[in-house]
């Protein structure tokens, strides 16, 4: 894979990236999460008081364990139900579309039994395209090179 651009949303400058493991589970499990899509990066920082958008390029080492979900799939369904449990994996970094809120509910629905997965996939289609890397280990952390970390207005980019 050759050199790509990526966006992080933060409320701070992330010169130095790191996994940082909390309470809350997210799609792909612990890790570093990015985005080659600069908008959905200054969505994620605008939850922020300081809406930050990190720039970075990153080379995968080809020695890296990496599970790549082209599209929306059962087992995209599948990996983020368990991710969001709190099964652990063994990848390095997961690449996929996202589960934003609305999406998650209807995981949740799905769990709980109140919709079927046929009712899941039809409410399911994103209005916009989303995507996420998951950096998950330090040795994917080491492909990330950090380029800039600017404020985005509320209204737009700086």
């Amino acid at each position: 894979m050759g050199k790509m651009t990526v966006y992080h949303g933060s409320y701070t400058i992330v010169e130095k990236p790191r996994i940082i493991k909390g309470r809350n589970t997210k799609d792909f499990g612990p890790g570093f999460y990015c985005t080659i899509i600069r908008e959905q990066a200054e969505r994620w920082a605008k939850r922020y008081d300081t809406p930050i958008v990190n720039t970075y390029t990153v080379r995968l080492n080809s020695g890296l364990k990496v599970l790549e979900f082209k599209e929306m799939t059962e087992e995209w369904l599948d990996f983020i139900i368990a991710c969001r449990h709190g099964e652990p994996h063994d990848y390095d970094i997961v690449i996929g579309a996202m589960a934003n809120d609305q999406i998650y509910n209807y995981i949740a629905d799905y769990i709980d039994g109140v919709i079927t997965r046929e009712q899941f996939w039809v409410l399911a289609r994103f209005k916009y395209p989303t995507h996420q890397i998951n950096f998950c280990s330090d040795s994917a952390l080491n492909c990330l090179e950090f380029v800039s970390g600017r404020e985005v207005k509320r209204n737009g980019t700086v």
